[in-house]
């Protein structure tokens, strides 16, 4: 103790104390660090889940179409005639309703069969369209421009170049297959776009290879879609062939020009982005080591400058021969934004007000730990699908931040951020929610599931643009929920559809009084837009279709289906009414 004889008495007392506060202060920040490391690991862990589950769903959206468009063009056991002129107005009818069911991307649809005729129907918008008809092997094929179903076409128009189906890979590819199959992904010569084709044999009487038919997907709305993705700072998104070639990115172009003005695909291992290429090294990491990504998952790894990321991945397939790999990778550090300077403020505080007093440091201690315990919980509700859960933390410090940016984020995951309406998820769980309230205490109440559907939407957008057709979209959704009362849902699932669950009505009568109220309101003049100078022909106002629990199914997904189909059916007896 000599070698301490020089210190004071108030030295002695003080000395220790302070290296004791200190010890707790640090103490204090470790475990701070430590709760928060892991309520954000719990909130990473499911946001990328959430995030890859959504790009999924807009890849199942986005090629959902053409399939139905070709059932349309061709019926499943509808024999093809020997000639193309034979049938050419059921033909023509049945290839404009094929392209009216997904005019946004399955707008072209066309035919080739085993003589080297050709028939294709273009749709430019809800009315326009182009004939593309081929009806000799040896002549150039025409093309003839009309409006509507019935229209008269114009002169024809020859084009220079001969066009031969039968050589075409989409033709070959057709003919090589069994059923349904997806053409590889290529470049769009007119709009540098990349474009998949879904390909499908069709039959004659006696069941031989008559023709092909086939449908184009352009991939710019989904590319559009990932961009748009409400991501960190660093984050990247993105979407790849098995072989690397991008599809779709948040961060980098998926084509590069050549000097000679043609274009060629990108390669995920080429990108620009460093941290692209990490993840797809990543993923070939993965597949290498005998993994196979046969469900969402995730992982960490080492990234650029030895940065830990957290990686996300999921594919995407279908019967078609579809294979498509999700990747969404976000740096550790954008998810602990905030958190080490957080913790470093709370060692500081702690020093400092323990200095004052011992009880205010222990006071702090245990309300820190009290919300950090709660953000812990509420991070668990998210993980376990209660969004609804609500986060009791109301502070004006970092903890504060952080618990407001988990309520911001929790918000964000119930709500569809244009109309501030619910969104499809939560609409999913209400419903779900509600048909297990009443199994559970036998409540017979029966409830509807509305799916409304806006006609001449798209034409309020390409007349007027995107930013018209969101506020359309709002004034639409406010309309919905003004009409709605308390006990009831209403949500945007996708686009311009909205679904709403109607609950507590006696009987089906009274569900249709509703739907019909809801058709008239709908019709009702727009506000936010001055639609006058479109044809007088042309009236904003909606397809509602309609399920009834119990009657028209007993989950969730049952009764949205239903409710589709049944909005389906009265659009297409909407759309006769107008043609």
């Amino acid at each position: 103790m000599r070698l301490f004889s020089f210190l004071s008495l108030r030295q002695w007392l003080t000395l220790p104390y302070i290296a004791l506060v200190f010890g707790v202060a640090v103490l204090i920040g470790a475990l701070s660090y430590r709760t928060g490391s892991q309520a954000v690991d719990t909130v990473a862990h499911h946001l990328l889940l959430e995030t890859v589950a959504r790009i999924g769903q807009a890849v199942d959206r986005h090629v959902v179409g053409s399939a139905a468009a070709l059932e349309a063009a061709f019926p499943n056991g509808m024999p093809a005639p020997d000639t193309i002129d034979a049938d050419l107005p059921a033909l023509r009818t049945r290839f404009w309703i094929a392209t009216s069911l997904h005019i946004d991307p399955n707008n072209y649809v066309y035919y080739g069969n085993r003589h080297g005729q050709f028939f294709g129907l273009w749709r430019f918008n809800v009315q326009d369209a182009e004939l593309r008809l081929k009806l000799q092997a040896d002549r150039p094929r025409q093309k003839f421009r009309f409006s509507g179903i019935n229209g008269v076409p114009s002169e024809p128009t020859t084009e220079q170049k001969m066009y031969e189906p039968r050589a075409r890979p989409w033709y070959k590819s057709g003919e090589d297959n069994l059923s349904h199959t997806w053409t590889s992904i290529y470049i769009d010569f007119t709009t540098a776009e990349l474009v998949a084709t879904r390909a499908r044999r069709v039959l004659d009487a006696q069941g031989g290879l008559q023709g092909v038919v086939a449908t184009d997907l352009s991939l710019k709305r989904l590319n559009d879609f990932v961009r748009k993705l409400s991501l960190s700072d660093n984050a990247v998104a993105f979407i790849i062939e098995p072989d690397g070639k991008l599809i779709a990115s948040s961060r980098s172009a998926n084509t590069m020009p050549h000097p000679d003005g043609t274009n060629a695909r990108i390669n995920a291992s080429d990108s620009d982005n460093e941290l692209q290429r990490a993840a797809y090294a990543q993923v070939l990491g993965f597949a290498a080591a005998g993994n196979k990504i046969d469900r969402a998952l995730t992982q960490r790894f080492a990234g650029p400058n030895d940065q830990v990321v957290e990686l996300a991945l999921d594919r995407v397939r279908d019967d078609a021969g579809l294979d498509w790999i999700i990747v969404v990778a976000v740096p550790r550090s954008d998810f602990m934004q905030g958190v080490t300077a957080n913790v470093q403020r709370t060692v500081v505080i702690g020093v400092f007000g323990a200095l004052a007093a011992v009880a205010i440091g222990l006071s702090i201690l245990g309300w820190v730990g009290r919300d950090i315990r709660r953000l812990t919980q509420a991070a668990q509700d998210v993980g376990e699908g209660r969004l609804e859960v609500p986060l009791d933390v109301h502070r004006n410090d970092e903890i504060g931040v952080l618990a407001n940016t988990f309520r911001h984020m929790q918000h964000r995951l119930r709500t569809d951020l244009l109309t501030g309406l619910g969104n499809r998820d939560v609409m999913i769980r209400s419903i779900s929610s509600r048909i297990e309230k009443a199994r559970r205490t036998g409540d017979s109440m029966p409830f509807a599931v509305l799916f409304v559907d806006l006609n001449n939407f798209k034409l309020i957008n390409d007349r007027f643009g995107h930013d018209a057709g969101d506020r359309v979209l709002m004034e639409i959704g406010n309309r919905l929920l003004k009409a709605s009362r308390a006990c009831d849902r209403v949500a945007r699932y996708a686009g311009d559809e909205f679904l709403l669950m109607i609950n507590d009505i006696p009987s089906r009568q009274v569900a249709e009084q509703i739907r019909h109220n809801i058709e008239e309101l709908l019709r009702e003049p727009l506000q936010t837009v001055d639609v006058s100078s479109l044809p007088e022909a042309v009236l904003m106002s909606g397809s509602v279709g309609m399920a009834f629990y119990p009657d028209d199914g007993d989950n969730a997904d049952e009764l949205i289906k239903r409710s589709d189909h049944d909005m389906f059916e009265r659009k297409r007896t909407w759309q006769s009414d107008c043609i």
